[in-house]
């Protein structure tokens, strides 16, 4: 018995090596999590975050968030069936033909060969027959795509704790079914919008946007806003579209400060060898404003406020704001 404790012991302390060693590597990483639901956008947000990691530091993990035994009646045969098959995904379980097909198109932008290592892993989780369940696709030079089918009880709570096994840079949404103001975020508001106001780190919600191009990135002046176009714009420089920066003057006598601004702003992209194709100062109410704007846009960009989590969501923010109304994708960058 002292034997087998001895290396029950050993095996765990090289389990928590190879944890630590794998969060120090994910830390010089820049990691997109996508959320996918089976609509055209989330899709559409697939190819979006493959456009941004075409080079070797980023990675992609795909997720599908199943309620705790939802649509899953099937005895432990089955389970330990779809277990066994998850690399091969040959089960029509909730959530696999989502990944399924969401990895399609990244093997189509990916270009995935066969010395790209394959591991799959299994986590049980209390109450529920099939538990977390990932396949990860690694290259040799450290690239990953992972596919990840998680369990939670509901959808927000699986996305928020897959954020706490990454770290992620960037969290990718479809678009809001519906979006609560005022008070009324109180009641029920949804899922996108539940994500938008507690995810630590840049959302971008995925809208259905035509063929329009470019990146609207908005500022106000605030050294926080500044950095967050940074982030913006090189996002908007890997994806191959032209920058527009803008800053609202709520009056007429703001505008000396705005454009003042927008000089600094764009000085400060051209210092990271980044084009901006124009500058705009429109005078008006900066949430109407900015949607009104941003229709000509694939996305626009705003900075988060900076409030705690319970000031964003009684008060709401610009940034919040602009992501429930606009009609273009929205990149929230914290």
């Amino acid at each position: 018995m002292a034997l087998f404790s001895r290396r029950d012991e050993e095996e765990e302390r090289r389990h928590l090596k190879e944890l630590e060693a794998e969060q120090e590597r994910r830390h010089d990483r820049f990691r997109i999590l996508v959320c996918l639901n089976g609509t055209d956008p989330s899709y559409e947000g697939v190819k979006m975050a493959a456009r941004i990691a075409h080079n070797e530091e980023c990675d992609i993990i795909l997720l599908y968030v199943r309620r705790i035994d939802q649509g899953l009646n099937s005895g432990g045969l089955q389970v330990r069936v779809a277990r066994q098959n998850m690399l091969d995904w040959g089960l029509d379980l909730p959530g696999i033909q989502y990944l399924k097909e969401g990895l399609k198109l990244l093997i189509d932008e990916s270009k995935l060969t066969d010395d790209w290592k394959i591991q799959s892993a299994h986590t049980d989780v209390f109450g529920d027959p099939l538990g977390d369940n990932k396949v990860e696709y690694r290259s040799p030079s450290g690239k990953s795509i992972v596919l990840k089918l998680k369990i939670a009880v509901d959808v927000v709570s699986g996305i928020l704790d897959q954020y706490e096994l990454g770290p992620y840079n960037l969290i990718i949404t479809g678009p809001p079914k519906r979006w609560r103001h005022e008070l009324s975020r109180f009641r029920d508001p949804s899922t996108v919008q539940k994500v938008a106001m507690l995810a630590p780190c840049s959302v971008l919600t995925k809208r259905d946007v035509g063929d329009r191009t470019g990146y609207l990135i908005c500022i106000d002046g605030s050294d926080h806003a500044i950095v967050s176009m940074q982030q913006a714009a090189v996002l908007a420089h890997h994806c191959g579209e032209p920058i527009t920066l803008l800053s609202v003057a709520r009056q007429r006598s703001d505008l000396p400060a705005v454009n003042r601004h927008l000089a600094y702003a764009r000085s400060k992209l051209e210092e990271l060898g980044l084009t901006v194709v124009d500058t705009l100062a429109p005078v008006g109410e900066p949430v109407k404003t900015i949607v009104g704007t941003g229709r000509d846009y694939k996305v626009i960009a705003v900075a988060d406020s900076g409030k705690s989590t319970l000031k964003r969501f009684v008060t709401g923010s610009v940034a919040f704001d602009v992501m429930g109304g606009a009609d273009a994708s929205v990149l929230n960058v914290r």
